[in-house]
């Protein structure tokens, strides 16, 4: 380097020290975490200790009732009917084995408006329920958490004593050691959400080393949450403003929709306002590791054969469309939404994994020819879509090794590698 050169370096080091600290806090980059395909949102007082088992019961007895025959079921899910049939035991194991990767339980709109007394029991009880299932002989719920209600001033009281009470019954725990992860929904502001942050200071000291760290996802489901007054996305503020414990975006179809005042026929995850406020949300979390969960729809699968294929339908189509538009994650409100989340998943990144095998080989050099100039952005991309294949159950790590020639450390390692250093 010339010395003019040299000189003219450390001037601008000088100048941009302060941004330079600015960007690696507020974008560390891609979490490094599994991310869940789905979460599961259940009313408290329906929650027990052994639903996993129950939702994964009656999702394979829809299975059986409604789609035993495959070449019909291909084509209801527009999949290839060998594709299919491939596929199908692996998410048969995967019903039997882990049905739910991450499960809230629900104090707001699925629970509704109860006396305090029969909240307060409902917290009692779901925490004991949940103790029992994290701490029992089984694996246990890979990932947890409630929603109370929001810290709008007519259920401010409610939610943050349904919150402190279940921090409470946590405290001490296997469970609680872990953390708390709560959904905190209707956001309407930046100051709800640094007053978030402020609630799980107080908890966090209340209970000292009883507690592990509080997180808490930001549900979008207002308009104002994704573009404020001052016409700036605010949902990209709150992002900042959680100090480090916002972990997730979830969109809210329905709510965010009606309060758009779109007619309720026309209410859908897949109506052009609600790709806008998901696009938004895309563009605030990108490079800061707070993951993007897509909303869920309310046609469930229930009912006669016909309106199960039509529910069915309409899930696959609409969990495949959130995978092409990067949202890796979505609701589902009903056990028999978990075949057509895990068939669409899976058909999803073995399609993925099977493009990308060869794009990755050419990219590390293992390939002997190479047909695309691939950049380190689409090479980490690429990656990071078959690792959550390998995470999900879709993509066997040995296939892995026989493709790309890497392992899973290193498959990981690429998926995660940042970008330039500032």
């Amino acid at each position: 380097m010339t010395d003019f050169a040299q000189t003219l370096t450390h001037e601008l080091d000088g100048l941009l020290r302060s941004d330079d600290l600015l960007l690696e806090r507020r974008y560390p980059g891609g979490a490094p975490a599994r991310q869940p395909l789905h979460t599961v949102y259940v009313p408290a007082d329906e929650y027990t200790r052994d639903l996993p088992e129950r939702w994964g019961a009656r999702a394979l007895d829809a299975l059986d009732a409604h789609g035993s025959d495959l070449g019909r079921l291909a084509r209801l899910l527009d999949l290839d009917a060998g594709t299919l049939e491939e596929l199908m035991p692996r998410v048969r194991r995967k019903l039997e084995a882990d049905p739910i990767e991450d499960l809230r339980i629900d104090f707001e709109d699925g629970y509704g408006n109860r006396s305090d007394a029969e909240e307060d029991a409902a917290v009692d009880s779901a925490a004991a329920e949940l103790l029992a299932a994290v701490e029992g002989p089984g694996p246990g719920p890979g990932s947890f958490g409630i929603r109370f209600k929001s810290l709008e001033r007519p259920t401010r009281a409610r939610g943050i004593r349904t919150l402190v009470r279940w921090a409470d019954r946590l405290a001490g725990t296997q469970a609680g050691g872990r953390g708390l992860l709560v959904t905190l929904p209707k956001v309407l502001s930046v100051a709800q959400v640094e007053a978030m942050v402020r609630a799980c200071e107080a908890l966090e000291s209340k209970h000292g080393t009883a507690l592990g760290p509080i997180r808490f996802e930001v549900q979008v489901e207002t308009p104002q949450s994704v573009l404020g007054a001052d016409g700036t996305a605010l949902v990209a503020r709150m992002i900042h403003a959680s100090e480090g414990r916002c972990t997730g975006l979830h969109f809210g179809t329905y709510d965010y929709s009606a309060a758009c005042g779109i007619a309720a026929e026309h209410q859908s995850m897949d109506h052009p306002a609600a790709d806008h406020a998901k696009a938004v949300m895309q563009a605030a979390a990108a490079g800061t590791g707070v993951l993007l969960s897509d909303g869920s729809t309310n046609i469930v699968p229930a009912g006669s054969e016909e309106q199960v294929h039509r529910a069915w339908a309409v899930h696959a189509r609409l969990v495949r469309r959130a995978f092409e538009r990067g949202y890796s994650q979505g609701w589902d409100l009903h056990p028999a939404q978990l075949p057509t989340r895990y068939l669409m998943a899976h058909s999803f990144h073995r399609k993925e994994f099977a493009a990308a095998a060869g794009r990755l080989s050419s990219y590390l050099g293992r390939a002997a020819t190479a047909d695309r100039m691939e950049e380190p952005a689409t090479a980490r991309a690429l990656a990071g879509c078959v690792l959550r294949g390998v995470q999900c159950g879709a993509v066997d790590p040995e296939e892995v090794h026989a493709e790309i020639g890497i392992g899973i450390e290193e498959l990981t390692s690429l998926a995660h590698r940042p970008g330039p250093p500032s």
